[in-house]
């Protein structure tokens, strides 16, 4: 079973309603969100990351970079950006870079930018360069159970 057909299994088996979208080849968030049509803000980015060498996924709207100086601060952890071939046995059926933001299917955890909270609908990469799926927020929120905290570059910091 292929990442693809492993989310739309996962997701039935929820009751979760989803589309599935094949587009042109694309390497980055932003040209996914381009071949789509999409907003940017729209598009999951996944982004690895170590913590306290623990794997972590993060997920932020693709147009938005990671501050790992706040996300230092968030985890209260070291934390770095993971190589790929750090990750890649992670999500072994899956290309590398295009991993969905499930992390729960991988024993991984995942944290959310809190600006992903405010879309209704989420698009995100199915396990393709060239696939991608969209489900309602709320629907990623019960299934992944995400942390919420805000990384995301330009953004500022909450204290608690």
């Amino acid at each position: 079973m292929n990442c693809k057909e492993r989310l739309e299994a996962y997701l039935r088996e929820n009751n979760v309603q989803y589309q599935t979208q094949h587009h042109p080849t694309a390497y980055t968030a932003q040209e996914v969100a381009a071949s789509e049509h999409l907003p940017g803000k729209m598009l999951v980015k996944v982004v690895m990351v170590l913590a306290n060498g623990d794997m972590t996924v993060l997920a932020l709207p693709a147009p938005q970079q990671v501050d790992l100086a706040k996300l230092r601060a968030v985890l209260g952890k070291e934390v770095r950006l993971a190589r790929e071939e750090e990750f890649s046995h992670v999500f072994p059926e899956c290309e590398v870079g295009a991993m969905p933001p499930f992390g729960n299917l991988y024993n991984v955890p995942v944290y959310v930018e809190k600006s992903l909270t405010e879309d209704e609908t989420i698009v995100f990469q199915a396990g393709t360069h060239a696939d991608t799926m969209s489900i309602q927020y709320k629907d990623f929120e019960r299934l992944v159970q995400p942390q919420v905290a805000e990384f995301a570059a330009g953004r500022r910091v909450m204290s608690h």
